[in-house]
């Protein structure tokens, strides 16, 4: 048992960010579900002399924060909130795999880099149970493992990370460089920002789904699909073309895939669906929604409503893939870059974007692959990219001064 406690409830939307942000930071901690833990229950009563403020997080020592921001758990989870200077050569927004790597070749080329994180470090690799597509790990490696392994790499030449806080704005106004306000109310300026701020995958938001992920609940069918190689079957939610795509990809390696989609009819490519539809590997359930994930460490049983009979249906797949779309990180540069229809930063071959100085890289960058390793090779080029900006920054700065 972990000695941190989290003491709330599963519809709690609060309880969830607290949730992600301890497994973000992978700090160990148990879940004390309120609504069927009486002495729990009690225990928030006691703490709250009778109040019932969900989350409640009590630590080792005893003392307790209720309905904490992620700057509230990270200051005291001894998280180092402030940058050590005002002004950098670089700040990458993201402390992600392309985030990370960026920061590695900066420090070899003398850039004075900084990297912001509101979460923890390694993005979503980091919370990923297992990572079996990434080149030179063939049995596979860990996600939280391969997040640890890219922090100590930055480590060792001397990046200055700072997880736990947030960049809420970037704006032109600091002289020729950019000025950045940090979520714990720090400014800072760059000559150069590089966005890594990566995507989230939406997520079904039932009972369940936040104690599951990694666990029967994925969200990457290439990443955790090959570990069900022999089961009797899978559930795919999600009915556009991202999840009848990965739900053939899953065909291969079971005898039946459950396709769940929430509204009336499919809505991916009338192709992709004839092709569904004549395959007796798939099932397909339209009009139906997934109301709870159930499981103790592992999913062991899916219960859907059909919306138009009110009839609950019960499933016991091996695993659950949920596709029901991405949301890019990209709230804080509304109304100051460029982003294409669903939010992501558009950029030009550069990797530049509409703002000078502001590069992207990685999932949050239109057009990107979504790939772990694509996201890896994204941090090295937005990385030289920002290098030959900065050289011809240079360049100008001494012409004027020639002039």
């Amino acid at each position: 048992m972990a000695d941190l406690k989290v003491y709330g409830a599963p519809w709690c939307p609060d309880c969830r960010c607290s949730k992600k942000f301890l497994s973000e930071h992978r700090v160990p901690y148990d879940w004390v579900d309120v609504d069927q833990d009486q002495e729990g229950l009690r225990l928030v009563q006691d703490l709250q002399h009778g109040g019932r403020t969900i989350p409640t997080i009590v630590f080792p020592d005893g003392s307790y924060l209720m309905e904490p921001t992620d700057e509230e758990l990270a200051d005291k989870l001894g998280l180092n909130l402030v940058a050590e200077r005002e002004a950098y050569d670089l700040v990458i927004a993201g402390g992600g795999p392309a985030g990370l790597t960026a920061a590695i070749y900066a420090a070899r080329e003398g850039i004075q880099a900084l990297v912001v994180d509101s979460g923890g470090f390694g993005g979503q690799a980091g919370v990923t149970e297992r990572v079996d597509n990434y080149p030179g790990f063939p049995e596979g490696i860990r996600g939280a493992e391969l997040a640890d392994r890219l922090v100590a790499h930055a480590r060792r030449y001397g990046v200055e990370l700072l997880s736990g806080v947030s960049v809420a704005a970037v704006e032109p106004d600091c002289g020729e460089d950019l000025r950045l306000r940090l979520g714990s109310g720090q400014e800072l300026c760059a000559h150069a920002v590089l966005v890594a701020t990566g995507s989230s995958y939406r997520r079904l938001g039932v009972p369940g789904e936040d104690e599951l992920i990694g666990a029967g609940v994925h969200y990457c069918a290439t990443c955790d699909g090959p570990f069900y190689a022999g089961a009797e079957e899978l559930l795919v939610v999600g009915g556009g073309n991202s999840a009848l795509e990965e739900a053939f990809y899953l065909s291969q390696f079971v005898s039946l895939v459950r396709i769940v989609e929430i509204a009336p009819e499919l809505r991916a490519s009338q192709l992709l669906q004839d092709n569904v539809m004549q395959d007796k590997r798939f099932r397909v359930h339209t009009n139906t929604e997934i109301t709870e994930l159930r499981g103790r460490g592992k999913l062991e049983e899916v219960l859907a409503k059909d919306r138009a009979t009110g009839e609950v249906e019960r499933w016991t797949p091996a695993g659950a893939f949920v596709f029901i779309g991405l949301d890019p990180n990209t709230a804080f540069l509304s109304g100051t870059v460029e982003l294409d229809e669903w939010g992501f930063v558009v950029t030009n071959g550069q990797f530049e974007t509409s703002m000078p100085g502001v590069f992207a890289a990685g999932d949050v960058r239109a057009g990107s692959t979504k790939q772990l390793g694509a996201a890896v090779g994204e941090g090295v080029t937005g990385l030289l990219m920002v290098r030959q900006y900065l050289q011809r920054r240079t360049h100008l700065a001494r012409l004027d001064v020639n002039a």
